[in-house]
């Protein structure tokens, strides 16, 4: 018997691998035991609600043997910033195996974000084990973001991803060889149609959802700034005629960062809702069929259109294109993406109606993802240069930073001072007669 152990830091990692498993991509339920081994890597874990704990968990529950807490194993460690010492890979191994009762049966690994922790630390400890790395959302569309050593990368055996944009092809690992394979859309679809039903929720039911990512954790913006920006949420929203709102904050957010939104939710007269539950913004898709999603890049933008047809505008991306640094950041892939394809809430011709996610961003993401990361996609040199020397400026300024453009030799790159200007400059000509 093999043991397979999957690692899941949110309900939607979970549905994931829960697709992928009744779509038969882990081999038949009989010949294996299933361990799902959950982790919460925000920044003060203890206060929030375990992936187990959550509303509409049951309805994936039955799909494996046995649920362990990750935190709870490597107490008191945090998940997102420990890893085993290589001296002590051999030792966590045994005691993990001791603990799971796993003995010397053959393990296999399936596991999200394998360049960070914690999946990088449990692949580390199961170092002969092969791997399964699983992409849960639009990063999978994005380069690598940190070197995987040759011993670990050699083991991944496949990518296996949600196809959120019909024919764009995952980048995620494709420099190390792995393929990518689709969890089928009809048995996600099924799986997040029985978490909804599970979930427990209010009576509400919004004709607008507005979503909340915190990005002020992320230090791309500050909290003033995004606080502006879910007040323009819900000024979009009542402009385009919607008066029962639910506002789903990030469930990392602090609790107060909701009092200006309730106050103007008041002056406009709308039924403003907070929700709080931590719920997966696709039970909502489920349970109160919205007739809009707002957001900034959440890849619940992109299941609301792709799975449940339902309109989604999005606010910010332009201010985070701007500020997100440094170019190599993985979040710049997603939230290219949504600004391609995504209407801006305030585009009242377009707001409110189907995302056409059909539309060809192939040729962008793939030129922005050689940007972030050029050196392990050397062979995407030439169509980048292509697509760029095609953009329109005003396009080209969104999406690439003039600095970074100069640094790689594209298209698009600042213009080099020429050296007769510099002889001629009237200051640089006093300082060199001051240093002879």
């Amino acid at each position: 018997m093999t043991v397979q152990i999957f690692c899941a830091a949110t309900q939607y990692a979970a549905a994931t691998v829960t697709a992928a498993i009744r779509s038969g991509l882990f081999g038949p339920r009989s010949k294996h035991r299933r361990i799902l081994v959950v982790s919460d890597t925000s920044a003060v874990p203890e206060l929030g609600t375990p992936l187990d704990r959550m509303s509409g968990f049951e309805a994936l529950r039955p799909e494996f043997d046995e649920v362990r807490s990750w935190n709870a194993t490597i107490h008191p460690h945090h998940p997102a910033g420990w890893s085993p010492r290589a001296q002590d890979v051999p030792l966590w191994e045994k005691s993990l195996r001791l603990a799971w009762g796993l003995g010397d049966d053959k393990v296999e690994i399936a596991c999200e974000s394998i360049q960070a922790n914690p999946s990088r630390a449990v692949a580390a400890i199961f170092a002969d084990s092969p791997l399964h790395v699983y992409a849960d959302g639009l990063m999978s569309y994005g380069p690598t973001r940190n070197q995987i050593p040759l011993p670990m990368s050699s083991r991944i055996s496949r990518l296996i991803h949600l196809d959120l944009v019909p024919g764009l092809r995952p980048m995620l690992l494709s420099e190390y060889g792995v393929e990518p394979v689709a969890v089928p859309d009809a048995q996600f679809r099924a799986v997040l149609g029985e978490i909804g039903s599970a979930a427990e929720i209010g009576p509400e039911r919004p004709t607008a959802l507005l979503l909340g990512q915190y990005l002020s954790a992320l230090e791309l913006i500050s909290r003033d700034e995004e606080e502006e920006l879910h007040l323009g949420m819900i000024r979009g929203a009542a402009a385009l005629g919607h008066r029962v709102i639910t506002f789903k904050p990030h469930p990392s957010a602090p609790a107060d960062s909701t009092r200006a939104l309730e106050d103007l939710g008041t002056s406009l007269g709308l039924d403003l809702h907070i929700l709080r539950t931590p719920v997966l913004a696709e039970t909502l898709y489920e349970r109160a069929r919205p007739e809009l999603v707002v957001g900034c890049f959440s890849t619940a933008m992109i299941t609301a259109a792709a799975f449940y047809g339902i309109p989604a505008a999005r606010v910010g991306t332009e201010l985070l294109l701007e500020r997100i640094t440094p170019y190599q950041n993985s979040n710049r892939v997603p939230l290219t993406i949504v600004d391609a394809l995504v209407p801006d809430l305030t585009d009242t011709g377009r707001a409110g109606g189907p995302v056409d996610l059909t539309a060809d961003v192939g040729g962008l993401v793939r030129a922005v993802g050689y940007c972030m990361q050029s050196g392990s996609h050397p062979g995407l040199r030439e169509e980048a240069a292509s697509f760029l020397s095609s953009l329109p400026e005003e396009r080209l300024t969104r999406y690439f930073k003039r600095r970074r453009l100069t640094s790689l030799g594209l298209p698009g790159a600042t213009p080099p001072v020429r050296g007769e200007a510099l002889r001629r400059n009237p200051v640089l000509r006093k300082v060199a007669r001051r240093m002879r």
